[in-house]
């Protein structure tokens, strides 16, 4: 009798254990809350985008036009700087020994012309003058004695070779004297001009060498270029910075830019940009990522009507990658909220529902 109703009631058990399992199962499951709750929109109809802080100037990624070591840094980060400051300096000192031979060369050069513009100098003159006298009275003597041959020439007191040597001897001392006075003349005259300028065109060169060192020494001193805030900086004494290869950018070596006040670059999707009226100013709110609380109210900057790729990412899995972005630049004046350069915000702008929206019909906004 037990093993008749045994299987039965066994199974009669089993079908309500599972009945039970599965009504238990099927009790949902509360959904996780989120750590921080998702920024809200404080407008009716808006248009939502990421925005990136950065500096009003930019961010300026400062390099150097010349690799070397670096031998100083002269800033540290967070440090306001004027324009002008030198921020770091490059190893010079073999350009300074070359400025010193291009130096000398100079000064060589300055006492050539020097020695030219003063010639002749006054005690060359008499040696040049005594000579010519000496020429003079040599002209006479040979003169004389070529006289008396003359007179007693057809006689047999003088041969005609005699008289010919002695008119021979007159003519090579008129051409010494002849010499003589030339070379005085020469000296009287001075430099000739040509040599004046071949001088002066050795002055320029030397000097031009001179110059083009010296600005090769000023390009190894880095130099900020506006007033700003040092935000990064990726250079210490003793290494190696490395100049732009091949003609392509330089390696950030500091980035600097003016934070006062910081401006905000809101990625706008290219299926959103023509809900944009770019004769308004739009009204838009900041909330800083991690503290809805934290929110202010944003002042319009411009449009940059070039719409480009989307390079700016938030990391959320439904987010659009393959896309194109109209940037517009808000400003966070007046703001009290703490924020970064290069930290992101959720940006909300106030714009009309896509059906009222007006359609574009002018160029380019400005």
């Amino acid at each position: 009798m037990i093993r008749k109703y045994f299987l039965p009631l066994l199974s009669l058990i089993g079908i309500a254990f599972a009945i039970y399992s599965v009504i238990t199962s099927t009790h949902a499951t509360p959904a996780a809350q989120p750590v921080v709750p998702p920024s809200q929109s404080p407008y009716a109809s808006q248009i939502a985008g990421s925005g990136l802080v950065e500096a009003n100037s930019e961010n300026i990624s400062v390099g150097t036009l010349m690799s070397g070591i670096i031998a100083a840094v002269h800033v540290k980060v967070n440090d306001d700087v004027k324009k002008g400051d030198v921020l770091f300096k490059l190893d010079d000192r073999d350009l300074q020994a070359q400025k010193k031979v291009a130096q000398v060369a100079l000064e060589y050069a300055k006492m050539k012309m020097n020695k030219l513009k003063s010639a002749p100098r006054p005690e060359e003159l008499p040696p040049l003058e005594a000579l010519v006298a000496v020429a003079q009275a040599q002209l006479d003597n040979a003169a004389d004695q070529f006289k008396r041959a003359e007179d007693v020439k057809g006689t047999n007191a003088i041969s005609m070779d005699e008289i010919t040597q002695r008119k021979y001897a007159m003519k090579q001392a008129e051409a010494v004297l002849a010499q003589a006075k030339a070379n005085l003349a020469l000296s009287k005259a001075g430099t000739w001009g040509a040599d004046i300028d071949v001088a002066r065109i050795d002055i320029a060169n030397a000097q031009a060498n001179l110059e083009l060192i010296d600005t090769n020494i000023e390009r190894l001193v880095v130099r900020a270029p506006i007033d700003g805030r040092i935000l990064q900086m990726k250079v210490r004494p003793g290494e190696y910075a490395q100049a732009g290869n091949f003609g392509g950018p330089a390696a950030t070596l500091i980035m600097l830019g003016n934070v006062t006040p910081l401006h905000l670059r809101v990625d706008v999707d290219e299926n959103d940009a023509w809900r944009i009226d770019p004769k308004k100013q739009p009204e838009a709110t900041g909330i800083v990522r991690g503290n809805t609380s934290a929110k202010s109210k944003l002042k319009f900057v411009r449009i940059e009507p070039y719409v480009i790729p989307k390079r700016s990412l938030t990391g959320e899995t439904t987010e659009r990658v393959d896309t194109r972005v109209l940037q517009i630049i808000f400003s966070l004046e007046g703001s009290d909220l703490t924020v970064y350069p290069g930290q992101q915000m959720d940006v909300f702008i106030d714009s009309p529902q896509p059906g009222t929206a007006p359609a574009a019909t002018g160029a380019v906004a400005r």
